[in-house]
């Protein structure tokens, strides 16, 4: 009796112990399915993921950190945190402002973890599934405009007929974007297999995914993006009549969504009307807003070329610029809308050649065929396009977007490298 006791407490103690390298892949699937839902629930899964990494095997992860993959994030937030030396900002807004730059110290923890341990299709099915059912409440918001959770979680007033469930059509448009183009590969893949009914489905649901963007909300900055992403996939996976056609297809369907969808064209016109508001008018406005915004954060870095105004800055500087003026040009901001300025103005030259310098490295290792490589260049690309328009890696929901997207693809990638 108590060899047969002692043999089932062994064989849990065993199976505890190898499931240390799969539970911290769940938690990180956990992640990928709350993040365009929850900011709350996303802190608790991630808690939960770092204490399960503490228990896998970190013999190797001193090394792995010498890689300009892991350390240009690392040098991005030591010179976040040195920033608050030279800052003018009261204390707290210095701490405050260096939480944005420390999300960056988790993408060398999942290249670590998924480059030795491969369960990183969970995490991208995990994300599409959780998109899916976005898709899916967003659909239903935009013809019962009372099903939307922001009108129960939202404190501020909510325009419900727009068709966003959670959050904001922003993070709602990136990430439908990602998903469409994302799922090009897989149907791809199983249409040259010979799978026609699995393209189809997959194809169904990245068209479900655009249509929603065409017809019930989108974002300029993910229109203005969305295009070029398919034309980045149609050269590097397509031979050349077949890219020619991909951009005939696009120009068409875009004729024909134009014609078709009057949100679709009032989000366009909005760039016009935001340049008259703007300039002419001196009132706020989307496009309008961000070139002031520029135009201002460029002489906050001409006044700090090299090492910036320090951490937590920006809105002290737009403070001091408004003074004497009205309108627009009186607007206060802490982010300038756009990632370059945003790490210019904190943190001047050094910080814009490490951005720039990880931006680059991160796009280079996912060369090659394969879902990770298309799915970590995708991120990357839609990470630097977007940041033209926001300080997306800056901002939470895309931010942790680029972490988990570049950290799991990454891992995947440099371990497939490993086998081969």
């Amino acid at each position: 009796m108590s060899e047969t006791l002692n043999g089932r407490v062994a064989s849990w103690l065993s199976a505890i112990w190898a499931a240390r390298y799969r539970t911290p892949a769940r938690f990180v699937a956990l992640v990928a399915l709350l993040l365009p839902w929850s900011t709350t629930g996303v802190i608790f899964a991630l808690l939960a993921w770092l204490i399960a990494f503490a228990f896998i095997d970190l013999r190797e992860f001193p090394r792995s950190l010498l890689r300009p993959i892991c350390l240009l994030p690392i040098a991005l937030f030591v010179l976040a945190l040195a920033g608050t030396l030279w800052s003018d900002a009261p204390w707290p807004v210095r701490l405050h402002a260096i939480a944005p730059a420390a999300k960056l110290l988790a993408l060398p923890l999942l290249i670590y973890q998924f480059e030795r341990w491969p369960h990183g299709n969970w995490v991208f099915a995990a994300f599409l599934v959780s998109c899916g059912l976005l898709l899916l409440t967003s659909f239903a918001v935009a013809i019962e405009p009372s099903l939307s959770l922001k009108l129960y979680l939202s404190r501020g007033p909510y325009k419900v007929e727009s068709g966003i469930a959670v959050r904001n059509y922003i993070d709602q448009s990136q990430e439908f974007a990602l998903c469409a183009l994302a799922l090009a590969y897989p149907v791809a893949a199983q249409f040259r297999a010979g799978k026609l009914r699995m393209a189809a489905l997959l194809g169904l649901l990245a068209l479900a995914f655009l249509l929603n963007m065409m017809f019930v909300v989108v974002s300029r900055t993910a229109l203005v993006t969305l295009p070029i992403l398919i034309v980045v996939f149609a050269l590097i996976h397509l031979r050349l009549r077949a890219t020619l056609m991909v951009v005939g297809v696009i120009l068409l369907v875009a004729g024909g969504a134009w014609s078709a969808s009057p949100n679709l064209r009032s989000t366009v016109d909005k760039f016009f009307g935001d340049y008259e508001d703007t300039w002419v008018e001196n009132k706020a406005s989307g496009m309008g807003s961000r070139l002031e915004f520029w135009r201002k954060s460029l002489t906050f870095w001409a006044a700090a070329p090299l090492i910036g105004n320090g951490t937590g800055s920006t809105g002290g500087l737009f403070e001091g610029a408004a003074q004497g003026e009205t309108g627009l040009r009186a607007e206060i901001v802490a982010d300038p809308h756009n990632q370059t300025f945003a790490v210019a103005v904190q943190w001047g030259a050094f910080g814009v050649i490490i951005l720039y310098a990880m931006w680059l490295t991160h796009l280079l290792m996912f060369r090659g065929e394969g879902l990770a490589n298309w799915v970590g260049m995708l991120v990357v690309v839609q990470n630097m396009l977007s940041s033209l328009f926001n300080s997306h890696l800056f901002d939470f929901s895309e931010g942790w977007l680029y972490v988990l997207g570049v950290g799991v693809a990454g891992g995947m990638t440099l371990a497939r490298r490993l086998q081969s």
